[in-house]
């Protein structure tokens, strides 16, 4: 049995997680006519492994069928890594400043009492 490991960083709540997701290529790759012969086995699958389904046509991957969830969970990671990228580059460039001077400019200029 292949497997293949993708992993996804989603962030709640400021907290990392890592979601690995693991794919059983037995299982997961199904074609289209298998997906119209055995769709409510197809769809309870996805729902039960959370594991999204790669559907073939002719032999060539064509579409991934996955739950509402997951595809909600990948959405916002990739939403907050898109956010994030810019501070990640600015990090590697090397413009960065130390906390407590960019919180005392903060208060400065918001005007929050020390």
């Amino acid at each position: 049995m292949a497997a293949t490991t993708h992993s996804i960083q989603c962030y709640k709540r400021c907290q990392i997680r890592l979601y690995t997701v693991i794919m059983k290529l037995t299982d997961d790759i199904r074609s289209v006519t298998d997906l119209k012969r055995k769709t409510r086995e197809i769809l309870d699958q996805v729902h039960r492994t959370g594991r999204p389904v790669i559907l073939t046509v002719n032999g060539k991957a064509d579409a991934v069928l996955m739950d509402a969830k997951t595809f909600e969970m990948r959405l916002a990671a990739g939403n907050m890594a898109r956010l994030l990228a810019p501070a990640e580059k600015d990090v590697r460039s090397g413009r960065t400043r130390r906390v407590r001077s960019f919180l005392r400019e903060f208060k400065v200029a918001r005007k929050i009492p020390r």
